[in-house]
């Protein structure tokens, strides 16, 4: 009896390890360390495309995750730009960040291509009449948000930083600059979710450890 309670308990044991997220499996490390904007904080960055349907299938588990984060935790986006033909939506995205409209037309951003598909998302005239339409701007200032200087170095920056994560598709999140993860490595989105929540538990830790060092 005592060796079958023994053998269930080690079961049970390996059941719950298992169930953790593995790296190489449900996450992974980065190609290259990411600098991060706060490096007391943790953070946790989403790479995304407005036109990948699993991406707007994320917006709403992750947006009601991110209402819910510990003051020692901030999110942020960046668009993924793994060739040219993204170029158009993070040049959206930047362009609407710019003009101070992005909070206000990034869910209707999605909606365009995916519910309304009233948008090919690798068309950056239909994006530009786009935003002008939905953010009521004058053209000038939205053709100029688009082709500014300022818009180029981000996409730089954006195309630098999807080669340095590793990522392979989008939504991909990073978390501390270190580590990656994404729907497709957990399994879906609800689950990209709870790895994060396990790597940000143990990076704290270990920043705590850190710390304690010090």
């Amino acid at each position: 009896m005592k060796k079958l309670f023994a053998s269930l308990l080690l079961l049970l044991s390996t059941h719950v390890i298992s169930a953790e997220p593995q790296t190489g499996q449900q996450f992974d490390a980065v190609a290259q360390i990411i600098p991060t904007d706060a490096p007391a904080k943790i953070e946790v960055l989403e790479i995304f495309w407005y036109g990948c349907i699993h991406c707007y299938q994320m917006e709403k588990p992750l947006n009601a995750w991110v209402k819910k984060l510990p003051a020692d935790v901030y999110f942020k986006r960046v668009p993924g730009l793994p060739n040219a033909s993204w170029a158009p939506m993070a040049k959206a995205f930047y362009a609407m960040e710019t003009l101070g409209v992005h909070e206000k037309l990034h869910p209707l951003l999605f909606e365009a291509i995916h519910k309304q598909k009233t948008l090919n998302p690798a068309d950056e005239k239909a994006a530009i009449e786009w935003v002008i339409k939905a953010s009521g701007l004058d053209r000038m200032k939205v053709e100029q948000a688009f082709k500014s200087f300022t818009i180029n170095t981000n996409l730089n920056r954006a195309a630098q930083l999807f080669r340095a994560s590793g990522a392979t598709g989008v939504p991909s999140l990073i978390v501390d600059g270190r580590y990656i993860t994404s729907s497709t490595m957990s399994g879906g989105n609800e689950e990209a979710i709870k790895t994060v929540d396990f790597i940000i538990d143990n990076v704290r830790k270990d920043k705590a450890a850190a710390a304690m060092k010090k």
